[in-house]
């Protein structure tokens, strides 16, 4: 018995489900660390405690701003569907929110401040996420799921905080980074330019580097500039990636993914590598006297007269 679109929702709302109760039941508790608020760089400058991490988190707010403005204002995105409206403005009014929340946590770092630097996250990756499903999967489905990944990530923070427990948190963090670029990959876009997504993966995973080797990266830079500022900049360019891309694209006639685009062009580069050799072996048997270049000019070197008659 095949199931409508309803049920094959809740089907999926339900598998998700299972395995996040099964994943809390195989897993061990993972607490703060408390020496995650020890960061490298503690600097003071013109009286702002931690200052370049703290200042480091302006990016967040211009580009945030931008993109809502440019999302809400005048359709500049052109979207076509009118879910993409909403998940593209809770996307960016989330990093606009990182903005100050990160700002207030690294003022004074410590675990009831992280809470604010934390909400706004779960609001950025739960929102493109939705995003993500609408263009890819299915409008209704996608905008269905906004409110329920909304809560599910302040969930998971406020599970964090008095549970002391951060796996939900880093599922929330981490599902969309890994299954958002493999979507980008499998899954046929309706807009051009998706490997945009790609770009924005890829700072993000650099940013989460830099995080995790903070004190290294100050050092490495003569301790001018810690991994930990470096995180945020970086962080920023994913918020830039997207704009990027919502500003070049359109809707494409022919849906294709990226793998299918990148079968195609690895295909074309062999074949035409292929008839390059050809035609190189062609022209090498020809002056070793072995074979000529083709049947035309082999009749005509073979029947024309030495010394023509004029």
């Amino acid at each position: 018995m095949a199931l409508d679109a309803r049920g094959q929702r809740v089907v999926a709302w339900g598998t998700a489900l299972l395995l996040f109760v099964v994943l809390m039941i195989v897993t061990p508790k993972i607490p703060q660390d408390q020496k995650y608020h020890q960061f490298a760089d503690r600097r003071n400058f013109i009286g702002v405690p931690n200052t370049l991490n703290v200042i480091s988190n302006f990016p967040f707010l211009v580009i945030g701003i931008v993109g809502l403005v440019l999302t809400i204002h005048g359709n500049n995105f052109g979207f076509s569907l009118k879910g993409e409206v909403l998940g593209w403005a809770a996307f960016f009014v989330g990093i606009t929110a990182t903005s100050f929340g990160s700002a207030y946590y690294h003022l004074n770092p410590n675990d009831a401040r992280l809470v604010w630097d934390r909400l706004p996250m779960t609001i950025a990756f739960a929102s493109v996420m939705a995003v993500f499903i609408i263009e890819r999967i299915d409008e209704t489905t996608g905008r269905d799921s906004l409110v329920p990944l909304l809560i599910a990530g302040a969930g998971s923070v406020a599970y964090w905080r008095f549970a002391n427990d951060l796996r939900p948190y880093a599922l929330v963090q981490f599902v969309p980074c890994l299954a958002i670029p493999i979507m980008a990959i499998l899954l046929p876009p309706k807009y051009s330019h998706s490997s945009y997504w790609l770009w924005a993966a890829g700072w993000y995973l650099l940013a989460k580097i830099e995080e995790a080797y903070d004190m290294k990266f100050y050092r490495w830079t003569h301790f001018v500039v810690s991994g930990h500022t470096l995180k945020h900049l970086c962080a920023a360019m994913v918020p830039v990636m997207t704009i990027i891309m919502l500003s070049s694209r359109n809707v494409r006639n022919e849906r294709q993914s990226l793998l299918e685009r990148w079968k195609q062009q690895l295909g074309g580069i062999s074949s035409s590598y292929g008839e390059r050799e050809s035609i190189v072996q062609k022209w090498r048997r020809y002056w070793n006297g072995r074979s000529v270049l083709d049947n035309e000019t082999e009749a005509l070197v073979q029947g024309a007269p030495l010394h023509p008659k004029l």
